[in-house]
Formats: structure tokens, C-alpha cells, sequence
């Protein structure tokens, strides 16, 4: 493995492994269930990867986490996004694309769970 394949991929609570994969799918993520736990889950997007764990105790309006998604495309995957039909209040919810002032064209997902995925990209000078 060489450094320019090193990666973080955060890990994410969710209540119900089947709920998760509807959800993710519905944003265009392939994958669902872990074949040897299933428990777990592991969704991928073209180079993005997330995980899932079982917490059935979750509260997802009192859920603090979440992840940073940095893209080369943020237009392309919000577009995908909210093709998905999210509201823009409550949970799951979809918030809108914005440059924001630190330099970032971004938007966030916030799922069944609590999960706040914010996905963005630089914006270049």
C-alpha cells in the first residue's frame, strides 16, 4: 500500500442496517450488509466509502456524528442527491449547495439516523 492509497473511512451509528442501505441507495451508494456481520454495513460512491454499526439505543435527533466528504465534483453529487426527492427540514434531510466563505462550495445530508455527512469541495482561487 503506498501513501496516496491511505484513507480514513469514518464509521457511522445507524438503528436498523436495512433502513441505511434503502436510504444510501436512494443517493446513489451501492452495497448494504456486511456478508459476515450483519450488523454492519459498507456503501461506496465512486471513491467514497462509508460504514455503519448497529446502535439500536441511537437517538438520532440528540445523533452527534458525522463525517467530512471532500469531492473533486460536489455539483455532480448533489445533483444525485437531490434527485433523491429529501426534504430541506427534519430528518433525513438534504441542505442546500453554498459557497461558503472559508472557500468551500459544499452542502450537507443529514440521514434517518442523525448522521451529518457535509460533502464539499474547493473552491478554486
Amino acid at each position: 500500500m503506498t501513501q496516496a492509497d491511505d484513507r480514513a473511512i469514518p464509521t457511522l451509528p445507524c438503528r436498523s442496517v436495512g433502513v441505511t442501505t434503502e436510504f444510501y441507495r436512494r443517493l446513489g451508494f451501492e452495497g448494504g450488509a456486511h456478508e459476515f456481520n450483519r450488523e454492519y454495513a459498507i456503501f461506496t460512491r465512486g471513491a467514497i466509502e462509508l460504514h455503519f454499526f448497529t446502535h439500536r439505543e441511537l437517538v438520532p435527533a440528540h445523533s452527534s456524528a458525522g463525517c467530512y466528504i471532500r469531492v473533486r465534483d460536489v455539483q455532480d453529487l448533489y445533483e444525485a442527491c437531490s434527485a433523491s426527492g429529501l426534504p430541506g427540514t427534519g430528518l433525513p434531510r438534504l441542505d442546500r449547495l453554498e459557497d461558503k466563505p472559508w472557500g468551500l462550495r459544499e452542502f450537507a445530508v443529514v440521514d434517518p439516523d442523525g448522521n451529518l455527512l457535509r460533502i464539499g469541495q474547493v473552491i478554486p482561487r
